[in-house]
């Protein structure tokens, strides 16, 4: 192993499970969080030698994440037929927030996730986004801005909106499931 490779690996490496967790989110798929988390390391690998050791590497990371799924949204839209054919992937995931592709996925998005999950694939990407990582992954207000490539009001304001918007539809599921009552 190289110098630059075991850096690399004591760097970038071990922020796997975050991305994974972000990308799943993201995507609402394993699969495509399998791959997108799989094209971020890809990508900083190649561009590790500008990457300036001792700098905020989540960040950096979650940043190049972050363009690949935008990226990825993009090149699906552009695949979709005039005839109005579905969208695939991360596209469909995004304006369908119901698709469950396998049973694997139903059990994930009813017994492991439920209502809190549901919701969250529910809010608008610049608010999921916000929310996923400030709430879900720590990362400061800084951190999100560099991700986001925003200033940082501009990510107060989305987490402000997007925890709202959470708030709303939690307490729509718990009126649905009788925990409180419709005044609430």
């Amino acid at each position: 192993m190289t110098s630059s490779a075991g850096e690399f690996e004591r760097e970038a490496l071990v922020h796997l499970d975050a991305l994974y967790r972000a990308a799943l989110r993201l995507t609402h798929n394993r699969a495509d969080a399998e791959d997108l988390v799989q094209e971020t390391y890809v990508k900083a690998l190649k561009a590790f030698h500008r990457y300036n050791p001792g700098t905020n590497c989540r960040a950096w990371l979650f940043t190049i994440m972050r363009n690949a799924f935008l990226n990825r949204i993009r090149n699906d839209r552009r695949e979709v037929l005039d005839d109005g054919a579905e969208l695939a992937g991360p596209a469909r995931a995004l304006t369908d927030s119901t698709v469950i592709d396998s049973p694997e996925e139903e059990l994930l998005q009813t017994v492991l996730h439920g209502d809190v999950d549901r919701a969250l694939k529910a809010l608008p990407l610049v608010y999921r986004e916000a929310v996923v990582l400030a709430d879900l992954e720590g990362l400061t207000y800084k951190e999100i801005a560099e991700v986001l490539g925003c200033p940082v009001g501009t990510v107060m304001s989305r987490l402000s909106r997007g925890r709202e918007l959470l708030r709303h539809a939690l307490r729509r599921f718990a009126r649905e499931h009788g925990y409180t009552r419709g005044d609430q």
